[in-house]
């Protein structure tokens, strides 16, 4: 672990993170984020959101930096719009995952989204997308048979694909399933909150993606970064950087793995873990 004069990039989740219930960042973090930025300490969004939708976020805390969205899946910068990096799920295996998930087992009890270039498709309008478009801001593009998109040709790879269901033990149950399916190789699977699954290329993660975004675009060593997160798809993250701190909100699997926790979101515990190793 780095000592806290070493950091020189402090990475940031945003659900469950720098965001709560409100769906906000609040002042208090804004202002100790400003704290951080004026030593000179430049500060990274890293989250499952969508682009577009993460990009309020950015703007709120006056990130600089490229944009780490979907996992790691995609790195963009939003001031100048240049991808980074991009790395989709196959159509092959794209087209098997919408098979299984609409399966007589599944299809009615588990809602899909498919994200394709920076929009949200899905098969039909369920209430669980619509509390999910309610939070996230996003459009949603209602087209039936998901397998249509993948038909298009050009640019048809999704950058990933989410199952959802308020049923946390269906999530756990697929999550298995498709796990014990397909080898680490093939797909990523992760949970960003118990109600989702989020399948990415293997090579998208968010511990990989900082990893880029540190030392190929910044040229910053890994062993000089902080990351704050809660859940499972920041659990290569926490791992990755040289100071990873859980949020008191997470699973005891990510805390565990944690050199620090912090308090919860509610409680702005992002200000204590910066107050602690930076601030200090």
């Amino acid at each position: 672990m780095s000592s806290r004069s070493q950091i020189e990039l402090l990475i940031l989740d945003i659900d469950g993170t720098i965001a709560g219930e409100s769906n906000q960042v609040t002042q208090p973090v804004i202002d100790t984020i400003s704290k951080v930025q004026a030593l000179g300490i430049p500060v990274a969004i890293a989250t499952g959101r969508m682009f577009f939708s993460a990009c309020r976020f950015y703007q709120a805390i006056g990130s600089q930096l490229p944009l780490i969205c979907y996992n790691g899946a995609l790195i963009k910068h939003p001031q100048t719009e240049k991808v980074y990096r991009h790395i989709p799920v196959s159509i092959p295996l794209a087209r098997e995952i919408i098979d299984v998930l609409e399966t007589s087992e599944y299809r009615d009890r588990l809602g899909i989204h498919f994200y394709l270039n920076d929009q949200l498709y899905v098969r039909e309008l369920s209430d669980d997308t619509r509390n999910y478009i309610r939070r996230s801001s996003a459009k949603v593009n209602v087209v039936g048979d998901l397998r249509s998109l993948l038909d298009t040709g050009e640019n048809a790879e999704p950058t990933k694909i989410l199952a959802l269901s308020a049923d946390t033990e269906l999530i756990a149950e697929v999550s298995a399933y498709l796990s014990q399916s397909y080898a680490e190789t093939q797909l990523h699977f992760t949970c960003s909150t118990p109600t989702f699954l989020e399948i990415t290329n293997p090579a998208a993660n968010k511990g990989r993606a900082i990893q880029y975004l540190a030392e190929t675009i910044l040229g910053i060593s890994i062993d000089r970064v902080m990351a704050i997160g809660d859940n499972f798809n920041d659990l290569e993250m926490i791992k990755c950087a040289s100071i990873g701190v859980a949020m008191g909100n997470s699973p005891p699997e990510i805390q565990k793995i944690a050199d620090w926790v912090a308090p919860d979101v509610e409680d702005d515990g992002a200000i204590a873990a910066i107050e602690r190793f930076i601030l200090c």
